[in-house]
């Protein structure tokens, strides 16, 4: 559970990199009734989602040559600097290297040793998301990758987190991530780790981090998404013990992923 005490090592930020930043502002609006503020004249067009008049995530344009839409996650982190330091140790790569964001926190973005893309946000005005784990808000993480020991390696040894693996047959294994004094919530999983199946891998799926976002109801918010231009992973699917989930593409390919509920 994703909550916002934001110990080192747990989600604490989230933003979506667009190549258009007004037309996916309108999706997400339409999608989650959120509404956009601008950070300023000086944020090279950076700005917040909102939620009741709390942030819910941020978005700007894309500035990396050659990048895809995306949703990037960013873990907490008291030194970003140091966490770069322990990033390239454990065999991942800097894309963005630790800079001050003017007094609100100072950020990076680095790739895992996988491929996986992510970032680490050290507070300084702002500690975080002020929204998440309640509806149209951020309450999971969840990666994708080709090859999963490898993934929690690198996050054991960047993070110290742990990780509990559940076999899910047909020799899926998920592993729940938590990290150390992951907030004062008796479930302090805040993500997971999964092997991309071999299908997908042919397919040309590379590793990822996947924001799900918490809904009332699946369905409705689906139809409400594909109707706005989004284009479907996984149609509404019955996960026993989970929830009802959903996977899509927002119309500038960026992948997000619904859940409602917990069915037994």
């Amino acid at each position: 559970m994703l909550t916002t005490d934001y110990v080192p090592g747990t989600p604490n930020w989230l933003d979506l990199g667009a190549p258009d930043t007004e037309a996916a502002a309108g999706f997400y609006t339409t999608v989650f009734g959120w509404t956009f503020q601008s950070a300023g004249p000086d944020a090279g067009g950076y700005g917040f989602f909102q939620l009741n008049g709390r942030t819910v995530g941020g978005i700007g344009p894309l500035t990396e040559t050659g990048a895809s839409s995306a949703w990037t996650v960013y873990f907490q982190t008291p030194d970003a600097d140091a966490t770069r330091k322990s990033v390239e140790q454990a065999g991942g790569s800097v894309r963005v290297p630790p800079q001050d964001v003017f007094t609100a926190g100072r950020m990076a973005a680095f790739t895992d040793s996988t491929g996986a893309d992510f970032g680490v946000w050290q507070p300084g005005d702002v500690q975080g998301l002020e929204t998440v784990s309640e509806a149209n808000s951020l309450c999971w993480t969840e990666l994708y990758t080709t090859d999963a020991d490898a993934a929690k390696s690198f996050y054991r040894s960047v993070f110290s987190w742990d990780a509990q693996d559940m076999p899910m047959g047909d020799g899926i294994v998920y592993s729940v991530v938590s990290s150390p004094g992951g907030g004062k919530s008796d479930d302090t999983g805040q993500g997971g780790i999964m092997q991309l199946p071999q299908e997908n891998r042919d397919a040309g799926s590379t590793p990822e981090w996947h924001p799900y976002f918490g809904v009332t109801d699946c369905d409705a918010t689906f139809t409400t998404a594909t109707g706005g231009g989004a284009t479907v992973l996984m149609a509404p699917s019955d996960v026993p013990g989970v929830g009802r989930i959903a996977a899509l593409k927002d119309p500038a390919g960026a992948p997000f992923s619904l859940i409602t509920g917990d069915p037994s």
